[in-house]
């Protein structure tokens, strides 16, 4: 696992993390959706790195993954070419890196919605899983939206709102957040 000290950590504000997608010309079945990435994470480059989040966990025991990822030293080639083979993909809703996702605005949640919107318009994944209500309430004003498969999709793709995997979210567990990405990974025909 690669080791940061806090004050490398901060040197890592406000750096973007390119999306990980197939190619245009493969289908993108499951695209999961971060709120923002943490300084970890544009540290490695790596989506859901931080130490302490289950997403990696979860979607191994969930069966999406066939294999574990150690995402906190930094996806490997291998991991990635994985990850676009069998089209899951993953982006944020917004690109600046922060220590947490209450950092943001609720103007940079509303354009991070727009550009989610035009990604996926472009894309067209078969299913998008965003990883946090609170944020999906603000990028898309659906202030009384619930977690779960959403009524109105997203720009033609089914919409599901999970949990969000950070080690912050204390009341979420691998297995719990494991049964909640298993639904929206069984709609896109991944289970």
């Amino acid at each position: 696992m690669a080791r940061f000290t806090q004050t490398e950590l901060q040197t890592y504000y406000g750096v973007s993390v390119p999306d990980l997608l197939p190619p245009d010309d493969q289908p993108l079945r499951l695209l999961f959706v971060g709120i923002n990435p943490g300084l970890w994470t544009a540290a490695t480059q790596t989506h859901f790195a931080h130490p302490g989040n289950r997403f990696y966990p979860a979607i191994y025991r969930a069966g999406i993954i066939s294999r574990p990822v150690d995402a906190a030293a930094g996806m490997t080639d291998a991991d990635r070419d994985y990850f676009r083979s069998h089209g899951i993909g993953f982006t944020n809703i917004v690109r600046r890196a922060t220590a947490k996702a209450s950092e943001l605005t609720s103007t940079e949640l509303k354009d991070g919605g727009a550009e989610l919107f035009s990604l996926v318009m472009h894309r067209k994944p078969a299913v998008v899983a965003i990883a946090g209500i609170t944020a999906y309430r603000a990028a898309f004003n659906r202030p009384k939206a619930k977690q779960g498969l959403q009524r109105e999709p997203l720009a033609g793709s089914e919409l599901w709102v999970v949990p969000n995997p950070s080690g912050l979210n204390a009341h979420e567990t691998v297995p719990s957040l494991a049964t909640a990405y298993t639904e929206p990974a069984r709609a896109a025909g991944l289970l």
